[in-house]
């Protein structure tokens, strides 16, 4: 972050409301090796670029089907193959650097700054 916020209407690095790429310079790559469930919502198997929209009540998470993109630059809405809306949550303590984690649970959490969203891959 260097002293930036991660989110908020007026961030230079993912403002609210906006398709952000969900990392640095290329759209971050999601993979699935077979169909499963987002949050309860079917996904074919494949590779997908991961966007999301960050708000601070509900965010946005997209499966768009260019998987490979340099940022949102031509991002295209017509591309997407899911979105999912979901609650974010917010840190105890603040992630400088932006992470994602997945567990075995089929858990995968955003994190920076001081926010959470997740969602469940079943």
């Amino acid at each position: 972050m260097k002293s930036r916020e991660a989110f908020g209407e007026k961030s230079p690095l993912a403002p609210t409301g906006e398709v952000w790429r969900t990392g640095a310079n290329e759209a971050t790559t999601f993979t699935v090796s077979k169909a499963v469930k987002i949050d309860g919502q079917p996904l074919a198997a494949g590779s997908y670029a991961l966007f999301t929209i960050p708000g601070k009540a509900e965010w946005t998470i997209i499966f768009n089907k260019t998987a490979k993109q340099w940022g949102a630059f031509k991002y295209d809405a017509k591309e997407d193959a899911l979105r999912v809306k979901v609650k974010p949550k917010t840190l105890a303590s603040p992630v400088e650097q932006f992470t994602i984690t997945a567990d075995k649970n089929g858990k995968v959490a955003l994190m920076w700054g001081k926010t959470e969203a997740d969602f469940m891959v079943k």
